[in-house]
């Protein structure tokens, strides 16, 4: 699905300048494996407001979105698990914290200047809370999927859909496996339309798949 490989190709890039090259590696291993819908949802945001926009902005929007949601999804996982409680010398735990790190700051800078930038913090704070809380299970996905409508639908210039949180909440409920599928319903692409106002010209083509190929 062109979406996916877009969007996947593009957070690869971004982390080609990362040093030293082990924890590069580590971060590009994830990237290849881990699903990439946050990346996707931001691509077909845009596509459902205006398809005339800049390219690389669309591709920087998208990998700012993946790259905050695998940072934050790996801290998750290292809190749940606390590899550190392993043998020493708990050299991955240790390279797999500082990924987590680097990729929500990478994501972040590629936000900042963005109008989803006040979005992407809510989303780092809401983490911390309910990381502290130990509640919120799917909070995450919900805050995150929230932030790719955000992200690309004011790419072309429009508001902030109204709906974008409702929105959000119902694909965390619908979309199987988020974090290791790039699945999203069919009819993702006529909502997001709907959502930015806009109508979309293809409903009544058959509706094309999201799934990494």
């Amino acid at each position: 699905m062109e979406e996916a490989v877009r969007a996947r190709g593009a957070a690869r890039e971004a982390i080609e300048d990362i040093t030293p090259a082990r924890l590069r590696e580590y971060i590009d291993g994830l990237l290849e494996s881990s699903g990439i819908i946050p990346g996707v949802l931001t691509l077909l945001s845009v596509r459902a407001g205006d398809d005339d926009v800049d390219a690389n902005e669309v591709e920087r929007r998208a990998t700012g979105v993946q790259l905050i949601y695998e940072g934050l999804r790996l801290t998750r996982r290292l809190a749940h698990d606390e590899p550190w409680n392993a043998e020493p010398p708990h050299t991955e735990s240790n390279i797999a914290v500082l990924a987590a790190d680097v990729m929500v700051s990478r994501g972040f800078s590629l936000l900042a200047r963005t109008e989803a930038a006040e979005t992407a913090v809510r989303t780092v704070k809401s983490f911390g809370r309910d990381q502290t809380a130990r509640n919120g299970e799917g909070a995450l996905e919900i805050d995150v999927f929230e932030l790719a409508i955000v992200a690309g639908t004011t790419a072309t210039g429009g508001d902030r859909p109204a709906g974008a949180r409702r929105y959000a909440e119902h694909l965390a409920t619908t979309v199987a496996e988020h974090e290791s599928s790039s699945n999203l319903p069919d009819d993702t692409a006529e909502r997001l339309a709907k959502l930015s106002g806009r109508r979309t010209n293809h409903v009544d083509e058959p509706p094309s798949s999201t799934t990494d190929p």
